[in-house]
């Protein structure tokens, strides 16, 4: 069995230069690894060498790299965290050599397929901590010397910071691409509501968990969210994505925000491991006079209403998602009148080390200025809170401004023509009705007029199928203004005393139409109230 010679210190300083230069900077991390591993091939006369790193979870050592046995990486081999030649290297954090490689000392087939006689592996350390593995072999029987081992050490110790400085970079170029991809790329817009918002990714790390969106529901609500992933990077960005989406589906079926976060947290706990987020969800109603709202962890909103300084709101703020045992979570209710401004934000703009967080929330509460372009007011409350600091942590914020509308902001829903919703549509239709002004016997013949058309579309437009029930009410001058439609195909009525829906909307309103057709039925009609837009 064959040595190798004695390595001067003269060579060794020669060989360990060259393993890492600066003509390998330009190279992405498949082709820095493949090139890294030709150099310690021919440094150390091995026929092999392979790189293989931790997986997410840690649990797993992935083949990413490979020369002379490209074999490992074409198949994906995954070496558990212990077991085998390689597990062994990263669970026990130091070298390990094989003199003879049979079935008791190596796991992968690969290895023995390959005829490679003999192995010399170390670990991937950063910090302490171990990112992979790097090993070399032989297809005759040769005996590594600890200088072998300590030459191969010092190259793993440049790989490893070589990888981790490419793996970091392509990480938050990923982590920006997804946090770009999931915030809202334009604010929706909506009649007599102003959006701003801002994200900004803090520098120690890169990007994070922390976003911020608004939708609009189908029992015509606005949704607004702002969360806070725990953690960085990446993973944070990920899960933050997961969140986002799963928010959304239960705010479609859930209409009281505590109730949407505590699914939420069910879905985090069930789904996610050792994860924790703050969130806050608010409802805005399609009045625009008030909204619900639940935080789970998170800071409270400020308010600011024209000519009055701003304030935090007092809201009680419930356990964060993915903590496992807490109370039930709240729901509040706060007015919105005209002209007042909500002001939504993540840590990262009012924590500081060495500073009490109170401060830095009476500094945002003296920026935040209702009577300002809420554009103008991200940019203010930026100013003050950053300035030229470097930023430790993701900002997001997110200002809602309600302004001076003219008229009653017109109400829109589309939901799925089935029996349950017409409840849904009966509140939504008697709050918009009180923003319009509608009280007494005007509002009751608005609410059986609307009652009696959306049954019919539950009743009559659709087949097994199914489809979609579409309102929308608006004030005109003194009358409200109400159209019902669906686009399926109008049946007669059937059976005894069926059919009087038409008529008692007739009865109830001042005028009706009814256009039938091949696309679907639209029936428009107009009520005369004598309340005046409050």
């Amino acid at each position: 069995m064959a040595a190798s010679s004695p390595v001067t210190d003269e060579d060794r300083l020669r060989r360990i230069e060259q393993i890492t230069d600066t003509t390998l900077a330009h190279l992405d991390t498949e082709d820095l690894l493949v090139e890294l591993l030709d150099r310690v091939r021919a440094l150390l006369q091995a026929d092999t060498a392979a790189v293989l790193l931790l997986d997410a979870a840690g649990d797993n050592l992935v083949a990413t790299a490979a020369r002379g046995i490209e074999e490992e990486v074409r198949q994906g081999v995954r070496i558990p965290v212990g077991k085998g030649f390689a597990g062994r290297i990263a669970a026990e954090r130091r070298p390990v050599v094989i003199d003879e490689v049979d079935h008791s000392n190596v796991m992968n087939p690969i290895l023995r397929e390959k005829d490679i006689r003999s192995l010399l592996g170390v670990p991937l350390l950063i910090e302490g901590s171990v990112l992979g593995v790097l090993h070399v072999g032989t297809l005759r029987p040769r005996l590594f010397t600890s200088d072998d081992a300590d030459l191969l050490q010092t190259a793993a110790d440049r790989i490893a910071l070589a990888t981790r400085t490419h793996l970091t970079g392509l990480e938050r170029a990923a982590a920006s691409v997804l946090q770009r991809s999931l915030m809202p790329g334009a604010l929706p817009r909506v009649t007599g509501v102003d959006f701003a918002a801002r994200y900004v990714p803090g520098e120690a790390g890169g990007l994070g968990g922390d976003w911020y969106d608004v939708f609009g529901l189908p029992s015509g609500r606005l949704g607004i969210v702002i969360g806070d992933v725990v953690g960085r990077g990446l993973q944070a960005a990920v899960i933050m994505g997961r969140l986002r989406s799963a928010l959304r589906a239960f705010a479609l079926e859930e209409e009281d925000p505590a109730e949407v976060i505590e699914r939420l947290d069910a879905n985090v706990q069930h789904f996610e491991d050792n994860v924790m987020a703050t969130v806050l969800y608010a409802i805005v109603e399609p009045s625009l006079e008030s909204l619900t709202l639940s935080t789970a962890g998170h800071l409270p909103p400020v308010m600011a209403r024209s000519g009055h300084p701003a304030a935090l709101v007092n809201v009680p703020v419930d356990l964060p998602v993915g903590v496992s045992v807490g109370p039930p979570r709240r729901t509040t209710t706060i007015e919105l009148p005209p002209q007042s401004m909500l002001f939504l934000y993540t840590d990262g703009l009012v924590e500081r080390r060495g500073r009490s967080l109170d401060v830095g929330l009476d500094a945002v509460c003296e920026v935040v200025d209702a009577d300002t372009d809420p554009e103008a007011v991200c940019a203010a409350v930026l100013h003050r809170m950053i300035g030229g600091d470097s930023v430790h942590d993701d900002v997001a914020m997110l200002v809602i401004r309600r302004g001076v509308t003219p008229a009653v902001v017109p109400l829109n829903i589309v939901v799925p023509a089935v029996p349950k919703v017409l409840a849904d549509i009966r509140s939504s239709v008697r709050r918009w009705l009180g923003a319009a002004g509608a009280t007494g016997e005007d509002m009751a013949d608005v609410l059986v007029a609307v009652g009696e058309a959306a049954s019919n579309v539950v009743e009559h437009a659709y087949g097994p199928a199914g489809g979609t029930l579409t309102l929308q009410m608006e004030r005109e001058g003194g009358s409200v203004v109400a159209t019902v439609r669906d686009n399926g195909r109008w049946r007669s009525a059937r059976g005894h005393n069926r059919g009087r829906g038409t008529a008692l909307i007739r009865q109830c309103t001042d005028e009706m139409d009814v256009i039938a057709g091949a696309g679907g039925t639209t029936v428009t009609f107009r009520r005369h109230i004598t309340g005046e837009v409050p």
